[in-house]
């Protein structure tokens, strides 16, 4: 797909998000719109889908949420590639909707293949659904997203170590270094160190992409992580966002992680991100 394509998504993508949080005055926009050229890059460029959704993700790409908050950048994106009507965002954490606050599988929703409300399980996940692409003869791979603040979660270790021992060598991690979460910076709530250092000392391979908000420089990014599977490794990508991107109020702060932004915030906020390809 074109740059300039990808970029009108990711626009549209930051509207929908915006608009969401805030016709329920709930939502977690800061990670949602960090994560935005990722997420729109990943689905439109770099993973090998299938047309329709098939829950068992056989012969073809499978990715999993892991840090399930970010929700709404999750719904527009796989709303917009098709998966279901992007009508439905309007019901975005509404009582007997599909598209709750963290993902839920219960009400059948396209796309979703685990609930990710209950951060640090993400991984575990992944790693199974790599292995049993594996047993299948299936030469697919899985990808996944997990928070920075995230990785604090002990689980993860577990399967980091185990990952390797195994040799899982068809999942590419990806990790939203942001240096936010819920209570600060993730340096003052629990320091982590080098994350680089301590995936490689799990004899992980490493990827950085430094400029976790530029589409070409994902592009790139992943191609080097895909480029590095099938070596005997699990692959972690270190993807450097910024928290709140594209809304010039809400970036580098975790004080959007998890709040709406008012009338005039929105109007705002909209007028930072242009309409591309029609609103819900």
């Amino acid at each position: 797909m074109e740059i300039s394509k990808l970029q009108d998504i990711v626009s549209q993508t930051r509207r929908d998000i915006l608009r969401m949080v805030h016709k329920v005055n709930s939502g977690h926009p800061g990670g949602s719109l960090g994560c935005t050229e990722f997420m729109v890059t990943l689905y439109n460029e770099i993973m090998e889908l299938k047309e329709g959704f098939d829950m068992n993700g056989l012969h073809e790409d499978v990715f999993f949420l892991s840090n399930g908050h970010i929700s709404p950048v999750f719904y527009s994106v796989l709303a917009r590639k098709g998966y279901f009507p992007v009508e439905e965002l309007n019901s975005f954490r509404l009582l007997n909707s599909r598209l709750q606050g963290h993902p839920t599988t219960h009400e059948g929703l396209e796309g979703i293949r685990i609930a990710s409300g209950s951060l640090g399980q993400g991984m575990s996940v992944s790693i199974g659904t790599a292995l049993t692409k594996k047993l299948n003869n299936d030469s697919n791979l899985v990808y996944s997203l997990h928070g920075d603040g995230e990785l604090q979660e002990g689980q993860n270790w577990e399967a980091i170590m185990f990952a390797s021992a195994k040799k899982i060598d068809n999942y590419i991690a990806t990790i939203d270094f942001n240096g936010q979460q819920i209570d600060g910076p993730t340096d003052k709530v629990l320091n982590m160190g080098s994350l680089k250092a301590k995936f490689e000392a799990f004899d992980w391979d490493v990827v950085e992409i430094k400029e976790g908000n530029n589409v070409e420089a994902i592009i790139k990014g992943m191609e080097e992580a895909k480029s590095k599977t099938g070596k005997g490794k699990p692959v972690c990508v270190l993807l450097h966002t910024i928290m709140g991107h594209g809304v010039d109020f809400m970036m580098y702060t975790h004080a959007w992680h998890g709040k709406a932004p008012n009338n005039d915030q929105l109007a705002n906020a909209l007028g930072q991100n242009p309409e591309t390809l029609g609103d819900y």
